[in-house]
């Protein structure tokens, strides 16, 4: 069965031997290498026949390929039973002391001196670790904070180094189109955005209204860029000379949603034109510079997965450095 489980909403395959699967949402004990946790079983949205997908591995991976979400298809951990009322209820118990761990870590990281903001506590429900957020420009020496925490709570702790897009994740409520933030709903992967994407979109350059929560751009302009770029392939560049069925004229604007193009004639005037209904007859734009253009993108996508991959690389340290 799929389960969500964690703040972080983490999406995991999970072996069962249920028969019946409700089809209402439910809630679930799942065992994980964290321990005990108490999770959603979203496996509800897709059909069941006698407690198993009816879609094969195979699809299901091909579709959360597709979908950019990195999930592995080996199941994750153990399903122990269906939540009862004394597991919802101390679920409740425990993110109360989640909150009184949180302000005690807080006050030993102000009392070290410690450069970090430490965002969240998440209590794992068996009880066998608590997990600490927090953030920092750079690397922190966290050990003696790690003994006082646990000296204090009496349990393991375990400090997860994360960037802004994960704060958000974790404290966002609603963006400014009225939703509640993608990267809490149903994101699960926060691919790289670029400054690209909203030019090419042509949406507003206005920082305040293409950033989303966390400071940076919004993860949804990343939703349209691949139909966005394949229908910019063909259209013509600015200043191509084309021909219509009104002449010879000259590229000054282009929509690519509708692949309309407006040419200038040489009399000033200017027309809206279907792109399959024009023919180019010089470009501007030669082959040495469409690559250089290709290469810059790719370069500065690139410089964004690093940026990903080194707080990725952080968290996973400092996973390690835990008592």
């Amino acid at each position: 069965m799929l389960v969500r489980v964690g703040l972080m909403n983490t999406l995991g395959l999970f072996e069962h031997n249920e028969s019946n699967i409700p089809k209402r949402p439910a809630r679930v004990v799942v065992k994980t290498e964290r321990g005990l946790e108490l999770g959603h079983l979203v496996g509800h949205f897709c059909p069941y026949k006698t407690g198993h997908f009816r879609l094969s591995l195979e699809q299901i991976k091909n579709y959360f390929d597709y979908s950019d979400i990195d999930i592995s298809l080996e199941p994750t951990g153990k399903f122990i039973r269906f939540a009862t009322h004394d597991d919802l209820s101390e679920e409740r118990h425990l993110q109360k002391i989640a909150q009184e761990e949180l302000n005690s870590c807080r006050r030993f990281a102000k009392e070290l001196n410690l450069p970090m903001k430490i965002v969240d506590a998440e209590h794992i429900f068996g009880g066998e670790r608590i997990i600490f957020y927090f953030m920092s420009d750079g690397r922190v020496d966290f050990r003696e904070l790690v003994k006082k925490v646990a000296h204090e709570h009496q349990t393991r702790i375990e400090m997860r180094q994360i960037g802004s897009r994960d704060e958000a994740k974790l404290l966002g409520d609603l963006e400014t189109c009225g939703q509640q933030c993608c990267c809490q709903r149903f994101l699960k992967a926060l691919k790289p955005v670029n400054m690209r994407m909203a030019k090419m979109q042509k949406a507003t350059l206005d920082p305040s209204k293409i950033s989303g929560y966390c400071g940076r751009l919004k993860c949804c302009l990343r939703y349209e860029d691949k139909t966005y770029t394949e229908l910019k392939r063909n259209l013509p560049k600015k200043n191509d000379t084309v021909k219509t069925n009104y002449g010879k004229g000259t590229v000054v604007d282009t929509h690519i949603l509708t692949q309309l193009v407006v040419v200038e004639h040489d009399d000033g005037t200017k027309i809206a034109v279907p792109v399959e209904e024009l023919e180019i007859v010089s470009s501007t734009t030669t082959k040495n510079e469409i690559q250089d253009s290709t290469l810059d993108d790719e370069n500065q996508q690139d410089s964004e997965n690093k940026n990903s991959s080194k707080i990725q690389s952080n968290d996973l340290e400092d996973s390690q450095r835990q008592t």
